[in-house]
């Protein structure tokens, strides 16, 4: 048994309590919360300077990809990004699985409790059986010719199936509107089954993919038109959104990146940002005015397009581009995401839950100076 004290506990359920007190069990379930510290004798106490918060939820990552880090820092634009990734092939399994361990031992450090990954092989599946972090995969669905998508489509079931054999939750998803055609996105649509309660899918990463909707043009429709792509992807789409809306009405959806959104095309659907990959390959950010607090998420994307993966140096990003208070800011990093996975355990100080806990300590010049430790 212990107790835990700092100068303020964000519980995320109820507003910041300062000096508060939480009583957790050896095996980090939390059994009580306590407004101060009068109430549990002194020397029980162990004392914190800083913010004692909930683990947080890395809601977009692609823990497959951490072999490319660092091989990304010369590419000028997000065409060149897609031929990187498509180079992932070309590594040893030794190192891929190196990398994927080192890069969850990463997380777990960084005081991250919970992923939302995106898989497209089995490589991922033998670091999540040592349960170290909680997963929700989402198996990556995309194919642009509509000759391809009934292969495409067997060999994304094929790979969830693998994923739930190893009872990891696995639910098939599309990658983006403009590599899904409407043929594809039915297929995704008619074979989730109700263990695929949520998609995932990257929105509006770039400015290209606008005008392949918009305008019909771009260096999307150029390299669309020069791989063969079926037209229907944006002839029979006049916006990213009308993709989306192809999904239906009965499955949560949450929305990637959302870099070039604009507030009337949001729809009621939960959205995540990467402001450190946005950076890094548009140098642009979303507009976080336009989002409802209640409905957006954070992720650290791949380490393809990101140099660590860390919630709090994302929420620094989003703290200098945004107006969010403090308590919005890890409402963001914990709660919404443990929410939209539906991880009731995770998300916030409660009696009951087994959260993880976070120490944030030297944050008064932003959170992306600030220090994590896990307590745990």
């Amino acid at each position: 048994m212990r107790f835990l004290s700092a100068d303020y506990l964000f519980t995320l359920k109820d507003e910041p309590i300062k000096n508060g007190v939480i009583q957790i069990d050896n095996s980090g379930k939390i059994i009580e919360i306590f407004n101060d510290r009068s109430f549990v004798t002194s020397h029980k106490i162990e004392v914190f300077n800083g913010i004692i918060c909930p683990g947080f939820i890395n809601s977009h990552c692609h823990l497959e990809l951490s072999h490319l880090k660092g091989l990304a820092d010369t590419i000028q634009d997000f065409s060149q990004f897609i031929s990187l990734v498509k180079s992932r092939y070309d590594f040893s399994k030794k190192k891929i699985y190196d990398a994927i361990q080192q890069a969850e031992s990463e997380m777990f450090d960084n005081g991250i409790v919970a992923v939302g990954d995106i898989c497209n092989t089995v490589d991922t599946i033998h670091q999540k059986n040592n349960n170290k972090l909680l997963y929700y995969n989402f198996i990556e669905t995309f194919e642009v010719n509509d000759n391809k998508a009934d292969f495409a489509i067997k060999k994304s079931l094929a790979l969830r199936g693998k994923f739930r054999a190893n009872n990891m939750q696995a639910t098939i998803t599309p990658h983006a509107p403009y590599s899904v055609p409407p043929y594809l996105m039915g297929q995704i649509l008619k074979y989730s089954d109700n263990n695929d309660v949520l998609f995932s899918i990257h929105n509006q990463e770039t400015n290209q993919e606008n005008e392949l909707f918009t305008n019909k043009s771009g260096a999307f429709y150029d390299w669309l038109n020069n791989i063969g792509a079926s037209s229907s992807i944006w002839s029979k789409r006049e916006s990213s959104h009308k993709a989306i809306v192809e999904l239906g009405l009965m499955k949560k959806k949450l929305l990637v990146h959302n870099t070039y959104s604009k507030k009337k095309e949001l729809l009621n659907n939960y959205y995540c940002t990467c402001p450190k990959a946005n950076l890094f390959i548009e140098k642009k950010l979303p507009n976080y005015s336009i989002f409802n607090i209640d409905n957006l998420c954070v992720g650290t994307d791949s380490l393809a397009s990101n140099d660590s993966l860390s919630i709090i140096k994302e929420l620094g990003v989003i703290q200098k581009n945004s107006n969010f208070s403090l308590q919005e800011l890890f409402i963001i990093g914990c709660k919404n995401g443990a929410e939209i996975f539906g991880f009731k355990k995770l998300g916030t100080l409660e009696a009951g839950k087994t959260p993880g806990i976070n120490l944030v300590s030297d944050f008064k010049k932003g959170l992306e100076f600030a220090n994590i430790k896990r307590i745990i």
